[in-house]
């Protein structure tokens, strides 16, 4: 009995001089592509939950689950109908939930959360002080031209430097037969739905300098009524007729336009970020065995050279706070974790034994690196302990960043939403009967009346109200 006695009393005296956990604040997050039945991501959670655990930080996320598919609806959907996780990302419609009150002002949290405010980007910190809503710490997205470094070799071409160089290459590219199958059946460019991708390096070129450009009056005008965006257009027109642009851009999917730059009918294609690019060399690599990519610069024209100026008037997608969250400085903590070089390590190299191997200090990527992304960001002050990327899509961030110029881009009222819809329309419209040759150069007076009519005068109105 008294050995009993003792067993309790000591039982009772550990359990008093345990030291108190407390209970992980819970955090719910929605994202798109984070869900809880896909076990690599499930471990990641709990991996980020652990390492901030060490830290001090007891935190529980719970994912929401989404569909991948139709994401965007599905979130509005559920914020409308009053479940507001505590952290969501949004591919758009986060206008309206700012209207309502729903979404919290990131600006005093980001400036003393320190990591993540070293790790935005420039255009980031433009973007916030715009719309301090969402948050979207990736290098900005900006397609680059790519071309399997055996063509250009064929080509007997170097790297193109001006308009009149790209024109060179892609007649190369056309008559050259560089596929082999005795058929000059190859474009030397092509693009999915539109002509996105040919303006990130034409624009500069032609004089598109933004969205917003001073017309002969002196007088503010959308960049796509402007004879510079006329010329523009009249060149594509032209790589159309010579037969050195793909006439069927318009109803390529980007599944079709890489499908094309594989099996060599299209020399040159864009792609929009440094992991596109490394995707399109390891599949290009899968086809033809030691091929690789090689990164083209945009081109010097008539009225300058650069990349397409970057829409800074706010994040297109991105995470946003809860401003009813009960747990803010929790959020914020995690996502300060996401940006320091500890979560960096975690969200952008995998884990160990799967996407590296790791004897020592030395990291070694596996092949599963190429299928592996980050939940969160991508900080702009982040080194990584070995590079990964390929030399074409390294290249391409550095050029990206060399190149980047804010444009003049600013957020509509919510009124002028079917304005800016039924503009648009009609630009893709007639972009493509100029380009197809359904409609001559000598008709852009009347596309231009069009676009007045359907909303743009309207627009233009408004723009010189906020523009100075």
């Amino acid at each position: 009995m008294l050995m009993r006695k003792l067993l309790l009393a000591t039982t009772a005296l550990a359990f008093a001089m345990a030291p108190a956990f407390a209970e992980p604040v819970v955090i719910r997050m929605v994202s798109k592509d984070l869900v809880s039945t896909n076990p690599p991501d499930v471990k990641h959670i709990e991996r980020i939950e652990a390492a901030m655990a060490a830290k001090g930080t007891e935190i529980d996320i719970q994912i929401v689950d989404l569909p991948s598919s139709g994401y965007a609806d599905a979130l509005s959907v559920m914020l409308l109908s009053g479940d507001i996780p505590d952290l969501i990302y949004f591919q758009g419609g986060d206008a309206k939930m700012v209207e309502q009150g729903i979404l919290e002002d990131l600006t005093p949290w980001i400036e003393k959360s320190p990591n993540l405010k070293a790790a935005l980007y420039p255009h980031n910190a433009e973007r916030l002080a715009n719309y301090p809503y969402l948050l979207y710490v990736y290098p900005p997205r900006m397609p680059q031209p790519v071309i399997r470094k055996d063509w250009l070799e064929k080509s007997g071409l170097p790297a193109p430097q001006t308009v009149e160089d790209y024109v060179a290459l892609f007649t190369a590219i056309k008559d050259g037969d560089f596929d082999g199958d005795g058929v000059a059946n190859t474009y030397g460019v092509t693009t999915a739905d539109n002509t996105n991708e040919l303006d990130s390096i034409f624009n500069q070129a032609f004089g598109v300098t933004g969205s917003w450009m001073k017309n002969e009056a002196g007088e503010w005008v959308n960049a796509r009524i402007t004879t510079q965006e006329r010329d523009k257009i009249a060149f594509y027109a032209s790589l159309r007729e010579q037969g050195l642009f793909d006439p069927e851009y318009i109803t390529s999917k980007f599944d079709v336009k890489e499908d094309k730059f594989y099996t060599g009918r299209a020399g040159v294609i864009f792609g929009s970020s440094a992991e596109v690019i490394d995707i399109y060399g390891g599949k290009m690599r899968q086809v033809h065995p030691g091929t690789e990519l090689v990164l083209l610069a945009p081109p010097g024209g008539p009225a300058g050279q650069g990349n397409q100026a970057i829409d800074v008037s706010k994040e297109a997608r991105g995470f946003a706070m809860s401003s009813l969250s009960e747990h803010k400085e929790t959020v914020m903590a995690l996502l300060d974790f996401m940006a320091s070089p500890e979560g960096q390590l975690l969200d952008r190299l995998g884990f160990e034994g799967e996407e590296y191997t790791k004897s020592g200090d030395t990291y070694t990527m596996t092949d599963k690196i190429a299928t592996w992304y980050a939940r969160f960001f991508a900080s702009a002050n982040w080194t990584p302990p070995t590079p990964w990327m390929s030399t074409a899509a390294q290249a391409s961030l550095k050029q990206v960043s060399d190149n980047f110029k804010p444009d003049n881009a600013f957020v509509f009222p919510a009124d002028y939403a079917a304005d800016l819809d039924a503009t648009e329309s009609v630009y893709r419209a007639w972009v493509y009967k100029f380009i197809s040759g359904e409609a001559g150069m000598d008709q852009w007076p009347a596309y231009v009346a069009e676009w007045e009519a359907a909303g743009g005068s309207r627009l233009n109105e408004y723009a010189r109200t906020v523009l100075k």
